[in-house]
């Protein structure tokens, strides 16, 4: 289970195959899912053979697309798996950063358009890749497909993850005083 969905078995097949992809150090594989990076998903051949043996049976545009994405964004930071969703990813570079923006960056990912999603996660993941900060990839893959869920769930889960800590802080203080 993650964030709330159950992660089938394609999903986790996808996302091992990508993780064993980086143990293999198969520089060529990861070459190509790289050449998605700033591409309109499912547009570069050369990310097929990679791609299109795990995407689910009858998948939506937006799974394909999600596929796609994850792929590209993976193989752009192969070492950054970790168990975290990118609420968590943010708060650890807000931690290590020494800039201001980073809160700034986070809210504009949280209220980016769908169609914006892609180029917002491509500056994310660079940015989580220059601090050594962790992102769960099978985690990511889910909530990419649910960003336009009318609920918001994505986006409130990633606040709280982000934000969580301003409560610890506020808690602290009020039993300083």
């Amino acid at each position: 289970m993650h964030g709330g969905c159950e992660l089938n078995h394609e999903y986790s097949a996808f996302i091992d195959n990508l993780i064993m992809l980086r143990r293999s150090e198969n520089r060529g594989a990861l070459a190509a899912l790289r050449k998605g990076l700033g591409k309109e998903p499912g547009t570069v051949p050369e990310m097929f053979e990679h791609v299109v043996p795990f995407l689910p049976k009858r998948a939506t545009k937006e799974q394909e697309d999600a596929f796609f994405l994850i792929a590209s964004l993976f193989a752009s930071y192969p070492e950054g798996t970790g168990q975290v969703d990118m609420g968590r990813t943010f708060r650890t570079i807000r931690s290590k950063a020494e800039s201001d923006s980073i809160e700034g960056r986070f809210v504009g990912l949280l209220k980016c358009h769908r169609d914006n999603l892609p180029d917002h996660l491509r500056h994310a993941v660079a940015l989580a890749r220059s601090k050594d900060a962790p992102i769960d990839w099978y985690q990511l893959l889910l909530d990419v497909q649910h960003w336009d869920d009318a609920s918001g769930s994505v986006q409130r889960r990633w606040a709280r993850s982000f934000w969580e800590d301003r409560r610890e802080k506020t808690s602290d203080q009020d039993k300083e005083e």
